[in-house]
């Protein structure tokens, strides 16, 4: 499995596609409502982008989430990504803030409408649950481990085999309890 978050380069194909659109840092925030400081760390890969993030960034940019994962620009109606081909994101001490670590499993399909991953989320206190939102839809079922997800005033325990699904739009936050908690988890992006 690959580790490397350098090898994706995250910062630096945000800050092209930037450029190739003639939008300045401060465009950018004004567009995804994020800091130019936190843009700014992103672009120079000090700092890796949570997925809800990322989402704004890319509908921001006009591309799907995938484009920052793919090696290729393979387009095909049928897609495999094999374990040994599938990479961490978001690793590293640089990002303990973001809580949770993320495989994206469908790389290298361009345009889709879902984005699938394996994210592990840490086990941590609740007031250090950093909360994230996007438009559209969140699919999680918890592969191992127990987890806490949060919505505004609802708190939602999920055991290994429960699932959950949720208008993503509201801010939430999950959290490993009792350890780390593997999770499968399908975004769904509104256009």
């Amino acid at each position: 499995m690959k580790d490397e978050l350098a090898s994706l380069d995250i910062g630096n194909q945000v800050r092209t596609l930037r450029n190739r659109r003639g939008l300045t840092l401060q465009d950018l925030a004004d567009l995804t409502g994020l800091s130019k400081p936190n843009l700014s760390q992103i672009e120079n890969n000090l700092v890796t982008p949570p997925i809800a993030t990322l989402l704004k960034i890319a509908t921001a940019l006009g591309v799907s989430i995938g484009y920052f994962f793919q090696a290729d620009n393979q387009d095909s109606s049928i897609v495999v990504t094999r374990r040994t081909d599938r990479y961490g994101v978001a690793k590293g001490p640089h990002i303990s803030h973001i809580g949770y670590q993320y495989e994206p499993l469908a790389y290298p399909k361009v345009d889709k409408s879902m984005e699938p991953f394996i994210v592990n989320m840490e086990e941590r206190e609740p007031d250090a649950i950093v909360y994230n939102n996007h438009r559209g839809e969140e699919f999680v079922y918890v592969l191992e481990g127990r987890l806490e997800f949060r919505c505004g005033d609802n708190i939602v325990l999920l055991d290994e085999g429960d699932s959950l699904y949720f208008d993503s739009v509201v801010p939430h936050g999950y959290r490993g309890i009792g350890g780390p908690a593997k999770t499968l988890v399908v975004i769904f992006k509104e256009s």
